[in-house]
């Protein structure tokens, strides 16, 4: 199976494979665990794996290669995952007329998804960054030697100016964090990966009905795979106003659900399960030089295995609607810069804003009785005591969480959201 079939799709209609950034982060953990628990055979099973796909692999200029060791990687951790809209072959079909069209021979990085591992205690923050927003784009190198960017564009066209390694050097611009590890994923890897998983369960305040990716579900829960779970990734037409934001929405409850079920099925301790998800996964990245390594695969996963669902929080960059574009996005680098501060400090943080941007909501309907999701006002005291996953210990009294303005949505692992879709009644 080719690991990254290339043509390419319209910006309008793409899917998001945000999640897949997510699962990647998820199988490091599940092969470190593997390997520190199983022994020679694991451990072989782990270098194999991430060997698979060293022989497909970004260089990002001047960027030195980590040094091997087998502990959790030291220090705090950044790692920048692209989506990029491409119309692989077997999927064509699916896609219509953006593989066809005029656009169809671009490349852009429609998803854009920093994850953010903090250190002492372990923290994990995943940013995510619409593509409609007007950034400043760094100078950059292109495939034929060429030097482009240098000006404002959407973020999305990062890529085209030099591929991944722009795509980070724009987000490490914005953030002022030093980002060393990244990866390129497929979206046809998110059929591919939600088949291997036999389906997320994800739930809908209200329906969502949308033309544009053919989806149709009712309210309610429902379990979603292969191509269904595109079209609930890529919708943006069937959620809230019809913007970017609200797909942010999906795709972050999709995140957050993917790892209460890879925890709560006990999925770390199955080696056959671990080892079919983890091919899948891995079939479908191209990853950095920095990030091809096993044992870096390992010591990243080391770092994040124990982190509570209510440290795991997922926001979106904040912005303004463009003064003289409505269907485009300005940074609001005032809130951004209380985020990017929180993190370098490695401080707990609080949303204050919306659960989700264009009318995502907490359900606050039990799904266990013994421990139901906690409401946006009242986070948990106490990391959730889901089996299969290690309590850490509670922060310590001194260290306040800092408040985000509410211009950052967002929620955390610990929440049960629920999209808001556009099905009245």
């Amino acid at each position: 199976m080719a690991r990254r079939r290339r043509t390419v799709a319209r910006h309008a209609r793409l899917p998001s494979p945000r999640p897949l950034g997510q699962f990647l982060t998820i199988v490091g953990v599940c092969l470190a665990v593997l390997a520190v628990s199983l022994g020679g055979v694991a451990a072989y099973a782990t270098y194999d794996l991430a060997a698979s796909f060293a022989d497909e692999i970004v260089d990002i200029p001047d960027q030195e290669p980590v040094p091997p060791d087998i502990g959790a990687i030291e220090g705090g951790v950044n790692i920048l995952v692209t989506g990029i809209d491409e119309c692989e072959e077997e999927f064509k079909s699916i896609f219509g007329d953006r593989c066809t069209g005029a656009d169809s021979t671009t490349e852009l990085n429609d998803v854009n998804l920093l994850v953010h591992i903090g250190d002492n205690p372990r923290r994990v923050t995943v940013v995510s960054f619409p593509r409609d927003l007007l950034v400043p784009i760094p100078s950059c190198t292109g495939a034929d030697g060429s030097t482009t960017g240098g000006g404002t564009d959407q973020i999305n066209t990062a890529y085209q100016y030099g591929g991944l390694g722009c795509v980070m050097k724009t987000v490490s611009d914005m953030s002022d964090l030093n980002i060393p590890f990244g990866a390129v994923v497929t979206f046809g890897g998110v059929i591919r990966v939600t088949d291997a998983l036999g389906g997320v369960e994800v739930c809908l305040a209200r329906g969502i009905r949308d033309r544009n990716t053919g989806l149709d579900l009712g309210a309610g829960t429902h379990t979603v795979a292969g191509v269904t779970a595109l079209q609930f990734l890529r919708t943006r037409y069937g959620v809230g106003d019809g913007s970017d934001l609200g797909r942010i929405s999906n795709q972050q409850q999709y995140m957050s659900r993917l790892a209460h079920k890879l925890v709560s099925e006990d999925v770390l301790g199955n080696p056959a399960q671990l080892y079919k998800l983890a091919t899948v996964a891995l079939d479908n990245v191209t990853p950095t030089r920095s990030l091809a390594s096993p044992l870096t695969l390992v010591q990243i996963a080391l770092a994040v295995k124990d982190v509570p669902f209510d440290e795991i929080v997922f926001v979106q960059y904040p912005t303004f609607t463009d003064a003289s574009d409505p269907n485009r996005l300005r940074p609001d680098y005032a809130s951004a810069e209380i985020l990017w501060q929180a993190l370098r400090d490695n401080r707990p943080l609080e949303i204050t804003g919306d659960v989700g941007a264009r009318g995502g909501v907490v359900d606050v309907t039990p799904t266990d009785a013994a421990s139901p999701p906690p409401t946006a006002t009242t986070p948990p005291s106490t990391p959730p005591s889901t089996p299969g996953q290690t309590p850490s210990p509670t922060p310590t009294p001194t260290e306040a969480a800092v408040a985000l303005p509410p211009a950052i949505t967002g929620s955390t692992a610990a929440q049960q959201t629920c999209s808001g879709g556009n099905v009245r009644g």
